[in-house]
């Protein structure tokens, strides 16, 4: 690992040799397979921030030895492209600062010749810039601009950057140089506020105008979530999206559900529901945060999810603690294994909560009878534009998901003499005990034909139903065909 490049008596830390990003015109000039694997595409895509997070994470790692540390760090360049590079520079400067960690970047690519007409690894270059000079002026400001980085690393850290130059030994010598002997200085900072922005500190020795003063320019001041940026706020959601620790500041469930469109399509509806008490209220109205992905089996992403609720005026108050927060979505999916995770922040204060949850959507062709999944719901609405193909929508209605209204599908039921001949009813469990059992309902119609589909459903009172867990069990015969199933699932009454 990277932390056994080093040991706690030397503070000295070593990062390994980097292969620089290769823009697309040079990947074909030179000859690379496009049947690069996926992941390595997007490890490629992401390299400038995959090295700045390794930084960043080193320096933490270092931050507990009691002692200005450094780091060597060998790179072959990194051009910084956008704002999510920035957020990352500044985090990885911001933790080696607080660690009292400088950084030494080494351009390991040596000194640079810019050759006007282009190296030998590429075809010659045409057009007008070849001669007006401009392909050469191009050249050189990318060596700058991958240079430039490094540069800042150094500066900001106390460090010092080594490019251009062949003798990498002159790094080594200039760390066992800054480590070996130096003052240590404390201030205590007058600034309470928390407002993340770089603080400059100046360091000057009075009457000794022969000496050379070395230290860090500055700090970065801490942050709270009113302060922190738009692009930072979404690197958060990023972040915990990718890290294996949840969230628990922020209560949350997800549930999903599954209905047939075609043999090989299944439309996924996704709901979230965040309790109104964890909703902060600021400014006469709450905001929520929604970021997820739904992956596969083998890890890759089909479907992602990203949103902001903004809870209504008048919505919110006292009243806004004894209610629901409630989102839907919903996706498009073959049969198979899948994955959903989501998180979700407050913007008041920036908790977060996360949730993750296996989904399988069943391969129907062998089941004796084929039941979609069976959907409960508290809310009925008028569908917009873009959900007016939802199974959920009938007779110009939707069917928001949770309690009290409780809707299924059955699909290619037999049939005689052109209708098929399905009952259906409802029976609750609590542990043992049954305590309702609905009517039976006949469906005698195909309510869907491009889905041949019969749906069933039910209103139950909430009234019948007190706080606890229970077993709801939906029992389907098929008359014609002599088939039966007795799916199951539960449901928690608050």
């Amino acid at each position: 690992s990277v932390l056994s490049a080093f040991s706690a008596t030397d503070g000295t830390a070593f990062m390994p040799v980097d292969a620089s990003t290769s823009s697309a015109d040079e990947a074909a000039q030179t000859g690379i397979d496009d049947s690069v694997d996926q992941s390595a595409q997007e490890l490629d895509t992401f390299n400038n921030d995959v090295r700045l997070r390794a930084l960043k994470t080193l320096a933490e790692a270092l931050q507990p030895i009691q002692q200005k540390k450094a780091i060597i760090y060998f790179s072959s360049g990194m051009q910084r492209s956008g704002t999510d590079n920035q957020v990352e520079l500044r985090a990885a400067v911001n933790a080696a600062v607080r660690a009292n960690v400088a950084i030494y970047p080494v351009d390991s690519r040596g000194l640079q010749a810019v050759v006007p007409g282009g190296g030998a690894h590429q075809a010659s270059r045409g057009g007008l810039a070849a001669f007006t000079g401009s392909a050469a002026a191009d050249q050189s400001g990318q060596l700058t601009a991958q240079q430039e980085t490094l540069t800042s690393l150094a500066s900001d850290t106390g460090g010092t950057a080594f490019t251009d130059t062949n003798s990498f030994g002159d790094a080594f010598s200039k760390v066992e140089r800054d480590i070996s002997s130096y003052y240590i200085l404390g201030f205590a900072s007058a600034n309470t506020s928390r407002d993340g922005r770089f603080r400059r500190l100046t360091v000057r020795i009075r009457n000794r105008s022969n000496l050379k003063v070395e230290a860090e320019d500055g700090y970065y001041a801490e942050r709270d979530f009113a302060h922190t940026a738009k692009t930072d706020r979404e690197v958060q959601l990023q972040e915990q999206l990718a890290t294996p620790i949840p969230a628990t500041d922020v209560p949350l469930l997800v549930t999903a559900g599954w209905f047939r469109l075609t043999t090989a399509r299944y439309y996924v509806p996704i709901s979230l529901v965040v309790p109104g008490s964890a909703v902060p209220v600021t400014r006469g109205k709450g905001t929520l945060d929604v970021a997820g992905f739904i992956r596969d089996e083998r890890g890759f992403p089909v479907g992602r999810i990203r949103d902001t609720l903004t809870v209504p005026p008048a919505e919110t108050g006292d009243g806004l603690a004894a209610k629901q927060v409630l989102y839907e979505t919903a996706v498009t999916l073959p049969p198979g294994r899948f994955s959903v995770k989501v998180v979700v922040r407050e913007n008041a204060d920036g908790h977060m909560g996360t949730f993750e949850t296996p989904l399988v959507v069943p391969e129907l062709k062998q089941a004796p009878v084929k039941v979609s999944s069976v959907l409960l719901s508290t809310q009925l609405q008028h569908p917009t534009g873009r959900k007016s193909s939802s199974p959920l929508v009938r007779d110009g209605i939707e069917l928001v998901p949770n309690l009290t209204h409780i809707v299924g599908q059955v699909y290619d039921p037999g049939v005689e003499n052109g209708a098929p001949q399905l009952r259906t009813n409802l029976t609750f469990y609590r542990g043992q005990i049954k305590v309702l059992e609905t009517p039976t309902v006949a469906r005698a119609s195909v309510d869907a034909a491009d889905r041949h589909a019969a749906v069933f459903q039910f209103e139950v009172p909430a009234s019948s139903f007190k706080a606890g867990l229970y077993t709801c069990q939906v029992n389907i015969i098929d008359e014609v065909s002599g088939k039966f199933a007795f799916p199951r699932l539960q449901m928690f009454v608050r």
